[in-house]
């Protein structure tokens, strides 16, 4: 919300089985995050979709899904687009369209981390063989 303190962007931390995750991107701020049965989510709605969307990596790994490099780096767009309209216009996002923009870019990135591999993979055994 425009107006409200901005929190101090520091490591953020929540315990899982006893291991402790630190979080040192996400702001999580409340007016940002999911809340389910009175207790926000670790993270902020856009991080909970671009971690939703690396669910996607298995699928490009295995070769189930295929995506070209412009089309993985298109899916970034709207999230840019999205925090970019945010940050200097006189306009606050909704938590769908965070969510609905980090799964984009989660998806995006797992392809181009799958793309990568995949070069770096063929590179590798074209220069051993």
């Amino acid at each position: 919300m425009k107006g409200e303190a901005e929190p101090e962007i520091a490591a953020q931390s929540f315990t899982v089985a006893n291991r402790r995750i630190e979080l040192l991107h996400c702001h999580r701020m409340p007016s940002r995050s999911f809340f389910y049965k009175g207790r926000q989510f670790p993270v902020c709605a856009r991080c909970t979709g671009i971690y939703l969307g690396y669910c996607a990596f298995p699928l490009f790994l295995f070769g189930l899904v295929s995506m070209n490099l412009w089309l993985s780096l298109a899916l970034f767009l709207p999230t840019y687009i999205d925090g970019g309209i945010q940050a200097f216009c006189d306009r606050e996002s909704n938590n769908t369209r965070r969510l609905v923009t980090g799964v984009l870019s989660g998806v995006g990135m797992s392809s181009l981390v799958s793309i990568t591999g995949i070069f770096i993979a063929k590179q590798l055994l074209h220069l051993i063989s």
